[in-house]
């Protein structure tokens, strides 16, 4: 991010603090959702939110109930948030104060990020501006990508492949583990010879598989996204020099020192970065504007979010930093009635609109929200 505009935004108040709500809610898929390590039929969602002086900002945690892609959970981010955060929360004190405080609490971006996005929603709707136009960004259409999660049969992928395609999506991503890779990603793109095409393999390899991997190379992917272990910097850097195909890193980069470790070492040549995941908002632009500078390009990946998430991350995308078509798609392919209103949808190029009004600009639909809510719980 510009310093100037970091400095900007680190001088905003989060104002005053009324209550704090956690709400626990699970909206069931169209479909399952299947990657290397999971599968999931729904999506459990921890929601947070924030009121005070009259005016409500959301947050949405974008960690699973499992610990199957990460390490937190929405359990485990509603203790922190709860007995950790929540405490350091003071009224007037500002964004940057905000982050020097949850500093002191090591790791655990997907809870700060939940109260950070919470926060800086309720300052945009208090200043009457747009989310992005806050983080100091022009409305702009949104490229739209997909994620298609790994499927019992290449004919039902080839399906679903096409189905993108005929919708207007501008970049696919399959998912692939051992025993689900090449074959299935030389189907589709015999079927799909110019294709912007990626895949995702949620560190289902090792650095052993490097010669398999290979194999990849003749299928002129965008990217193959975290091959290796979800922890890992180091072992990228030496599949990367074996490979014609660009790696980008997804689950290691958890923060700015993160990306900045990983470009150094060459460990990647594109970056994913995951707002919901880094910390937050503020901490996301920072990775972003480095990577850039470091001829990197990222982009904006999604965690099968509600419409709450989804809307932060539409609206992250504006920053000009964010260059390749994100995981952002159609709400309608996720669920079958979502908490917000309008749905995300695509034009007829396949762009997507950010939302308008103050904020994150949707609305939640209480009928639904309340429909779909296991638990709420009164934080403060």
């Amino acid at each position: 991010m510009r310093e100037s505009t970091e400095a900007t935004l680190g001088r905003l108040s989060i104002g005053a603090i009324d209550r704090i709500e956690a709400l626990t809610v699970r909206l069931p898929f169209v479909k399952p959702f299947t990657i290397s390590s999971a599968t999931w039929t729904c999506k459990e969602a921890l929601l947070l939110r924030i009121d005070g002086d009259g005016i409500t900002g959301w947050g949405e945690c974008v960690a699973d109930p499992d610990p199957y892609y990460a390490s937190e959970t929405t359990s485990t981010a509603h203790h922190i948030i709860k007995d950790f955060l929540v405490p350091l929360l003071d009224p007037g004190i500002t964004l940057a104060e905000l982050e020097r405080r949850f500093r002191r609490v090591r790791g655990h971006g997907m809870a700060k990020a939940t109260i950070e996005n919470a926060l800086i929603d309720r300052i945009a709707k208090r200043e009457g501006r747009p989310l992005h136009e806050l983080l100091g960004y022009r409305r702009r259409p949104i490229p739209s990508g997909i994620s298609i999660g790994i499927k019992e049969t290449t004919e039902e992928l080839i399906d679903a492949v096409g189905e993108a395609v005929a919708t207007g999506y501008h970049r696919v991503k399959m998912k692939i583990k051992r025993g689900r890779d090449i074959e299935m990603v030389s189907a589709v793109r015999e079927r799909f010879p110019d294709l912007p095409l990626m895949v995702d393999a949620n560190g289902d390899y090792s650095l052993q598989d490097a010669e398999h991997l290979r194999q990849l190379d003749r299928f002129n992917l965008t990217m193959i996204e975290q091959p290796l272990s979800y922890s890992d910097i180091y072992e990228h850097s030496i599949l990367q020099r074996q490979l014609a195909t660009p790696l980008c890193l997804d689950e290691s980069i958890h923060d700015l020192a993160d990306a900045r470790a990983a470009i150094a070492l060459g460990s990647c040549r594109i970056i994913n970065i995951k707002q919901g995941r880094v910390g937050g908002l503020l901490e996301a632009l920072r990775i972003a504007d480095f990577a850039v500078a470091h001829d990197v390009p990222v982009w904006s990946g999604g965690m099968d979010e509600t419409g709450i998430g989804r809307a932060v991350n539409i609206h992250l995308q504006t920053a000009p930093a964010f260059s390749i078509p994100g995981d952002t798609s159609e709400t309608r392919l996720y669920f079958h009635e979502d908490i917000v209103e309008p749905p995300v949808e695509l034009d007829e190029r396949g762009f997507i609109a950010v939302p308008r009004g103050a904020g994150i600009g949707v609305r939640i639909n209480n009928e639904i929200l309340k429909k779909v809510t296991l638990q709420t719980e009164r934080l403060r």
